[in-house]
């Protein structure tokens, strides 16, 4: 019999496969992954301090705006590796499709071998996990540490150990450490189940469950608390934070302010406040802005891309009035719809990870209605763990007013698993024709293809309408002969209800394989033909989602490429894209990373990963002009230090953090770094992803430095003219 339970499930063979396709395919060509990340790692390779802080910068002078775990993991595959973009991507890679094997091997105990293949396959079929799994980002680490919680949970549940208690909620304490306050989302469902299911007296369950509380905060806070006790002048300045704290970017920047939408006042020269579109605030976090103008014009400071005229910006690019795609306040810019509840069934939105969310919701009631008290408790347990991670998850980001598309990625295992084992559920009640709940799995099939046609109907132009079609057409389908065949027989009926489950996956496949297809973003993943402009997350940019008209153009795969016009071929292959350039863009964003034009994925990550490519010539003189410094250079904005940190293991400094508006250095700093010799080289301005900045330390650096003449120090530097040709080399010498 343990032969048996042990033996290898074929099935589930190629469901791993298609999950490292996903995951993996063609992450050889992302140069630079999420630079902002990668930047991190480049510079945690360099010490110990750099490490324990996750440090942005070589001299460990700022952290990035996330706690240290999933970046040291990245920094030893990059120690093994060496440091490129594949390496810092493939522990994502790895933790997507460990979480496809712990959701079989978490559904299959309580619901059977059936529900958790489908609970696998609908796993690696979301579409958002392929699309953050091939980043280096950090939410499918974190997914995976939660379902590995999850397991420990379940496992302790059934088997009474209060050891596998006490790891799951350390688990969650580790998650934490990954992603700070959105490892707590799945709190609700861990306490109620364990209350439900563990089995023991009172006192002893109450006493259990305090230890595990006191276990999950202290390595929750371990790393925070630690950081915060230590002296600012010994440490890295804390990245994102108002006060250069570890707990303050928790609880504050990390955590309530995601709900609110209301983002660090400080420094406020980034993107638009949530509630409120032409506010000038700053996101200095999640690694994607866009620099406003300031109700003076120009920026604060001078670190940053300086728009003199509101919405001008270089090349003749305008901004459009009120932001990019659809929507108002935070949740249009980023393509996250607007706050209500059925925000996750709105077009920008539902793409990511809603697909099957009809047949998960029939399917648990299916599984609540089934149920005997005595043989189907823990099943029932289990299902309403799913939904107590599924409905709180639901609820925060159908209100919530900061977020990203790929934050979605949280609804993806309770979806899984409620798609298994409802499935099976509905199956059976089919099967055994068991009167109302026989009609759940037809109308399961038909409400989950309408809705997949709802999903992929505004993108008919872009994909082909087809798509839409078939997918609807072959849901009418199933589900007429699934009704006619209800109180029939037929040794072919258990194929047509596979048929119909696998007619439910169309949508999700296809979106699923579009960040290979279409090209993605590493900045801000997304899903769909129009994920890889991940600034605004998967939006289209002057035009509704969907319309190839109004769209960017997808990648081709190779880094930088060229715009097309409206006019180009029609050829609907990946690397020849029919979606045309926005009438706002023509002619206008040449020199945003690239001398040709917008890189919207590949080799660069994206519009949303603006990264300087490494100018020979400026490497060249700063290494021939190097008297023993230390540092290269300093700059303003991370983007221009990342190719030199990343590509050619040099030590520079960044001034500012992700935003270039962190007070990491005061005057008085900055001028001990240039008497004791540390650096000389100060590059300001220039920088997209730079917004702001510290005018103070920029005035200082322009009043005691000497500008270098640009023919000197810059390739082609009578070319251009747009945000990667703006900026100032001063040499400073005290």
């Amino acid at each position: 019999m343990n032969i048996a339970k042990r033996r290898i499930d074929f099935v589930l063979l190629p469901i791993v496969i298609l999950a490292a396709i996903l995951n993996a395919y063609g992450i050889w060509n992302d140069q630079y992954a999420n630079s902002y990340y990668t930047t991190a790692v480049g510079s945690m390779l360099r010490s110990f301090h750099n490490f324990f802080y996750a440090s942005l910068d070589s001299a460990g002078s700022v952290t990035v705006d996330k706690p240290p775990v999933v970046f040291w993991i990245q920094t030893a595959f990059a120690y093994v590796f060496g440091l490129h973009g594949w390496s810092v991507i493939l522990p994502q890679v790895l933790a997507g499709i460990g979480a496809v094997l712990l959701i079989y091997f978490i559904v299959k105990p309580s619901y059977g071998l059936a529900a958790a293949r489908i609970a696998a396959l609908v796993m690696a079929t979301v579409p958002v996990v392929a699309a953050v799994s091939r980043t280096n980002n950090i939410d499918s680490m974190l997914v995976f540490t939660l379902l590995l919680g999850s397991w420990f949970l379940f496992k302790g549940a059934k088997q009474g150990s209060s050891w596998r208690i006490l790891m799951a909620f350390a688990l969650i304490g580790l998650a934490f450490n990954m992603k700070m306050l959105q490892a707590y989302m799945v709190l609700p469902a861990f306490y109620l189940f364990y209350l439900l299911a563990f089995q023991a007296k009172w006192r002893k369950k109450l006493l259990l469950l305090v230890g595990s509380t006191a276990i999950m905060a202290a390595i929750s806070l371990s790393w925070a608390v630690t950081v915060d006790s230590i002296p600012a002048d010994e440490r890295p300045y804390i990245g994102s934070s108002e006060t250069n704290s570890v707990l303050e970017l928790a609880f504050g920047y990390n955590g309530l302010s995601r709900l609110t939408g209301r983002q660090n006042t400080a420094a406020n020269t980034g993107m638009p406040d949530a509630s409120n579109v032409t506010n000038p605030q700053r996101d200095r976090g999640d690694s994607t802005s866009v620099q406003t103008s300031n109700p003076r014009g120009g920026t604060n400071g001078n670190s940053g891309m300086n728009l003199p005229q509101g919405n001008e910006m270089p090349n003749g690019f305008t901004m459009p009035q009120g932001g990019f795609g659809g929507g108002g306040g935070m949740g249009g810019m980023f393509g996250t719809g607007q706050a209500g509840p059925l925000r996750l069934f709105q077009t920008e939105l539902s793409g990511q990870a809603s697909w099957l969310l009809p047949l998960a919701l029939l399917g648990c009631i299916a599984i609540m209605t089934s149920l005997r008290r005595r043989n189907g408790s823990n099943q029932m347990k289990e299902a309403i763990f799913w939904l107590a991670w599924l409905l709180p998850v639901a609820a925060f980001f159908s209100v919530a007013g900061f977020f990203h598309q790929y934050y979605l990625i949280m609804l993806a295992p309770p979806i899984a698993a409620l798609s298994g084992a409802g499935f099976v559920a509905m199956w059976k009640a089919y099967q055994e024709r068991t009167g109302w709940r026989a009609w759940l799995l037809p109308l399961s099939v038909l409400l989950t293809t309408i809705f997949g046609w709802y999903i992929m109907q505004p993108f008919d132009e872009t994909i082909g309408a087809g798509w839409s079609i078939s997918e609807l057409i072959a849901g009418i389908v199933v589900t007429v002969v699934l009704t006619v065949m209800m109180n029939r027989t037929h040794p072919w009926k258990q194929a047509l209800v596979v048929a119909g489950f696998m007619v439910t996956l169309i949508g999700p496949v296809y979106w699923a394989f579009t960040p290979i297809t279409y090209g993605g973003n590493s900045m801000i993943p997304a899903a769909g033909p129009t994920g890889s402009n991940g600034m605004f997350g998967g939006m289209t940019m002057g035009g509704r989602q969907g319309d190839r008209n109004n769209a960017m153009t997808p990648p081709s795969g190779q880094g930088d490429i060229e715009q097309q016009s409206p006019s180009s071929t029609g050829d609907s292959s990946p690397n020849n894209s029919n979606t045309g350039t926005p009438s706002f863009m023509e002619g206008g964003m040449n020199g945003m990373g690239s001398a040709q034009g917008i890189p919207t994925g590949g080799g660069r990550g994206g519009f949303g990963n603006r990264n300087e490519e490494i100018d020979s010539t400026t490497l060249q003189y700063l290494r021939e002009h190097n008297t023993g410094e230390t540092y290269l250079f300093a700059t303003s904005d991370y983007n221009q230090a990342a190719p030199y940190i990343i590509d050619e293991n040099e030590a520079v400094i960044t001034l500012g953090g992700f935003s270039g508006s962190d007070p990491v250095y005061t005057t008085e700093r900055l001028e001990q770094l240039v008497k004791s010799g540390q650096v000389k080289y100060f590059m300001i301005g220039g920088g997209m992803g730079g917004r702001g900045g510290n005018s103070e330390i920029t005035n200082w650096i322009m009043e005691h430095g000497t500008e270098v003449p640009t023919s000197e120090w810059r390739s082609n530097s009578d070319e251009g003219g747009g945000f990667g040709n703006q900026s100032t080399l001063y040499e400073v010498k005290l």
